[in-house]
């Protein structure tokens, strides 16, 4: 055998393959992405054909087989019809101008009404967040709903658990989903899982990684909800997982890392929709779609009452729909606006509408970490603040070893945002997030409270200082951007 002859041959396969698949990638790569996450891939491709194009089947499309994008649909239309003239709130005259604009862009992308007659307690510290949620379960009388990205049953969430093993043994129906990867992957998560089979509660893995998975969808989708429903009457919502503060992690402990979150506990109409977003999730694991247990619609009573209207988002929808609400609303703020998210790479159009809001008078403020958890992430998000800070908005880093995991914002003194969505590239078009958007000076007002908590705790970055930083974290930051886009 002439291994020369060979040598020569095979490379000249992988020359025209390559040529190939970087010619092929011009052509298909920019159809329906971003400009900026087209070039990030188109800059894999070329400098790695193979590897890269390997890598773009796996993880270049955010869309799900079709047989999960027509059971979005199919719940969307159930959405709609089981909520037909709950979104008949009485208009006032102290609505923003903007505001309905907002409801209706709402109602189209995500199914979901605008809802009045609510009232939400907003619960930022740990033990009070299991207390409440515990409490709730031990009220159960016909169902209890939970759902978590991450599900652990620790020394931190075994009261709560206890609770539900209590519910489920007295006949209450008790149901529980949580993101496959995470809760796996986590120190406590095969226990969990074992206890969960053991108490003979209905449960379900969400998005499973498996192999038959990866050559139907890319492997990275996430189901990055949060949400506990009670007989329809009490919901909860925000950003916390079912998890002890440091994440059952050694390297957590070791850096002395916790988490800080936010939660809402939320009574009235609205609580139908946040039993809507567990249904869906249900529905999309099991195929069994639960028609509403004839939940009474719950208004509170009370003199000054809070609209709300959930607003989900994920890769089963057509739009992203949590980016158009965030942009909506920023474009709408007139006085001033605050953000906080841990992880916060936004793509253009975020970023614009950020930096144009300061430009053109509001007082723009966003809460970040000084302690990041994701290396990637944390670089990624660093390569921001000089293009805010030029533009006029002040930038706090909450003091470490906290990592502020809350997920909110709001705008002027009417309307807020609370959530599981960070503002990042990853929850805009990978995750399966729930936001929800209210409307109510009171609400605002002790939004702003536990904000005003954060400032007093947080570092403010000046354009001066963080122009000085070392050479290498700002080579680090910026090539980190890069891998943002690419999606």
């Amino acid at each position: 055998m002439n291994w020369k002859s060979v040598t020569k041959a095979v490379a000249a396969v992988v020359t025209v393959v390559n040529f190939f698949l970087r010619f092929g990638g011009l052509i298909a790569i920019p159809r329906n992405r971003r400009p900026t996450t087209a070039l990030a891939w188109l800059l894999v491709i070329f400098a790695l054909p193979i590897p890269g194009t390997a890598a773009l089947n796996l993880f270049g499309s955010t869309r799900l087989p079709k047989g999960r994008r027509e059971k979005q649909t199919e719940i969307n239309d159930f959405i709609l019809d089981t909520t037909s003239g709950l979104d008949l709130v009485t208009k006032e005259e102290s609505w923003p101008r903007w505001f309905g604009s907002v409801v209706d862009l709402n109602r189209k992308l995500g199914a979901m009404p605008l809802v009045g007659g609510n009232d939400a307690k907003l619960m930022d510290d740990f033990p009070v967040i299991m207390r409440e949620m515990t409490a709730a379960v031990k009220k159960a009388e016909r169902y209890v709903h939970v759902e978590f990205y991450l599900f652990a049953r620790d020394k931190a969430t075994i009261e709560f658990c206890q609770a539900l093993e209590d519910a489920h043994r007295r006949g209450v129906i008790v149901r529980v989903l949580y993101d496959d990867w995470t809760t796996l992957r986590n120190p406590a998560g095969k226990a969990t899982i074992a206890w969960l089979t053991k108490t003979g509660i209905p449960f379900r893995a969400m998005l499973p990684v498996r192999a038959r998975t990866i050559l139907r969808r890319r492997p990275d989708l996430r189901n990055h909800r949060k949400v506990v429903v009670v007989d329809g009457i009490v919901g909860f919502m925000g950003s916390q997982n079912l998890v002890d503060p440091d994440y059952n992690k050694a390297s957590n402990r070791r850096r002395h890392l916790r988490w800080k979150d936010l939660m809402i506990r939320l009574e009235g109409p609205v609580v139908a929709g946040v039993n809507a977003i567990f249904i869906t999730d249900w529905f999309a694991e099991t195929d069994e779609l639960l028609q509403r247990e004839a939940d009474p619609i719950h208004a509170v009573d009370e003199p000054d009452t809070l609209d709300c209207q959930i607003v989900p988002s994920g890769p089963g929808f057509e739009g992203e729909n949590n980016l158009r609400l965030f942009n909506a609303l920023v474009y709408g703020a007139q006085e001033r606006l605050i953000i906080v998210s841990p992880y916060f790479v936004p793509d253009d159009s975020m970023l614009y509408a950020i930096t144009t809001a300061a430009q053109r008078g509001v007082e723009v403020q966003l809460f970040a970490c000084e302690v990041g958890d994701q290396f990637m992430v944390y670089h990624a998000q660093r390569s921001y603040y000089e293009t805010l800070l030029r533009a006029g908005v002040r930038v706090f880093l909450y003091e470490k070893p906290i990592v502020l995991h809350a997920k909110h914002f709001t705008i002027d003194s009417d309307v807020a945002v609370v959530g599981s969505s960070n503002m990042d590239m990853r929850s805009f078009s990978l995750d399966f997030e729930v936001s929800v958007m209210i409307r109510g000076r009171r609400f605002v007002d002790r939004l702003r409270a536990i904000e005003d908590d954060y400032r007093s705790k947080s570092r403010e970055l000046t354009l001066e200082a963080w122009l000085d930083r070392p050479l290498l974290a700002r080579v680090l930051d910026n090539v980190m951007r890069l891998t943002a886009a690419v999606q």
